[in-house]
């Protein structure tokens, strides 16, 4: 046993450190074991003085729910039915329609106390409405012109008190309608004042300018290669729509280089 904190060990050696408290080892309380396989005298009445866990009911109804007796299932299910609690329909109340707040105006008569399906208005024929005047909420002031009379055509009230309308729809307003005479001088079309087509680049089956323009060697006629192609095609003995010659090939059309290059 080493003593001195100063001493030196030698190489090699092997050491059994052991550490101790200041105040020196206190001698070890004596315990009782108790068999886990023998039932413990007291155990069952210490069970049955137990507080019993709150039912769901009565824990909706405690306000702190953290030390309440009861397990997190149901302190979770307590804690969503008391956040929802004022929501609940048989809190709703319906809106009363007899007596309107002191705030309310009716719509139709400009006057306070009663909705606008009790006004005495209604079914009033000859009665014209109050005009409701829009605010300019939104619209800059630079984009408005200040107008005297609230009856003007688009009218709104400022937050001044004021009445303006926005200056695009005063120069629209200042304009004059232009209308159109109800009859116009008939234009002459372009086409006509154009040269006609000839008779010559006109195809005979399609009536319009011919396109790869071909001559059939039965009449020396020329046409247009896909119309040529496909009236013959049709008619089951291959006749030219012409001269009505039958057995025309269509490996017998011959280009029409001059009408090609037109």
């Amino acid at each position: 046993e080493y003593t001195d904190d100063n001493a030196l060990i030698a190489k090699n050696s092997s050491v059994t450190v052991r550490r101790i408290p200041v105040g020196g080892v206190k001698a070890a309380s004596k315990t009782s074991a108790i068999s886990r396989t023998e039932p413990v005298s007291g155990t069952s009445k210490a069970i049955d003085d137990s507080p019993a866990p709150l039912p769901l009911a009565q824990l909706v109804k405690t306000d702190n729910l953290a030390e309440a007796n009861a397990s997190e299932e149901d302190k979770i299910k307590a804690m969503m039915i008391q956040s929802c609690r004022e929501y609940d329909p048989i809190n709703y109340m319906k809106k009363p329609w007899d007596t309107p707040p002191p705030s309310y105006i009716c719509f139709r008569c400009g006057k306070p106390g009663h909705y606008i399906k009790n006004c005495p208005t209604n079914g009033d024929k000859n009665f014209k409405p109050v005009p409701r005047i829009k605010k300019s909420t939104g619209i800059p002031r630079s984009f408005m012109t200040e107008v005297k009379d609230p009856n003007t055509m688009g009218a709104m009230l400022t937050k001044s008190g004021t009445y303006a309308i926005p200056i695009i729809n005063a120069e629209a307003y200042a304009r004059e309608k232009k209308e159109k005479p109800p009859f116009l001088p008939a234009q002459l079309s372009s086409s006509s004042s154009e040269d006609p087509i000839p008779h010559e680049l006109l195809c005979l089956i399609c009536k319009e300018i011919m396109t790869d323009a071909a001559v059939i060697p039965c009449c020396g006629n020329s046409y247009c290669d896909e119309c040529t192609c496909y009236s013959r095609l049709e008619s089951e003995e291959h006749t030219c729509p012409t001269c009505h010659q039958t057995d025309v090939s269509p490996d017998a059309l011959i280009a029409n280089k001059f009408l090609r290059k037109v």
